[in-house]
């Protein structure tokens, strides 16, 4: 099992995709700690379009309803950086991120790991309307 214990941030809510196989392991990727989701989320919108912090603070404040403040969401953006995920480029004032090749397989392996850990609590909530 791979050490996760470097990775501190993650972040998005899960989009359901094929079911990875039961009889397949799947373990936390190792671009994202499990223990949050501001990296994951931080990636996912990544994937969307190049963003400077604030806009992806309002980003992720859109879809879970609290924005992250900058003493949450820079640290996340330059250990996704350090850990070559990202790339920030300096547009005057503002940097504007990008996901790396390294990001987005970081990406496809957590949503991977999304889907099998928790995908079937979305898929019964699509069927259910009770607890």
């Amino acid at each position: 099992m791979p050490d996760t214990t470097r990775y501190k941030y993650i972040g998005h809510p899960i989009r359901l995709m094929s079911r990875v196989p039961d009889s397949e392991e799947c373990c936390p990727p190792s671009c994202c700690d499990m223990r949050g989701m501001l990296s994951f989320q931080i990636l996912w919108e990544l994937s969307k379009k190049p963003m400077n912090g604030q806009e992806l603070a309002r980003r992720i404040a859109e879809r879970r309803g609290s924005r992250p403040t900058p003493g949450t969401i820079y640290p996340a953006l330059r250990d996704l950086a350090v850990r070559k995920l990202i790339d920030g480029t300096s547009d005057g004032k503002q940097v504007v991120y990008t996901l790396t090749e390294t990001g987005k397989q970081g990406l496809v392996e957590a949503r991977r790991y999304f889907y099998h850990a928790f995908g079937d609590i979305f898929e019964d909530c699509k069927t259910s309307h009770s607890v």
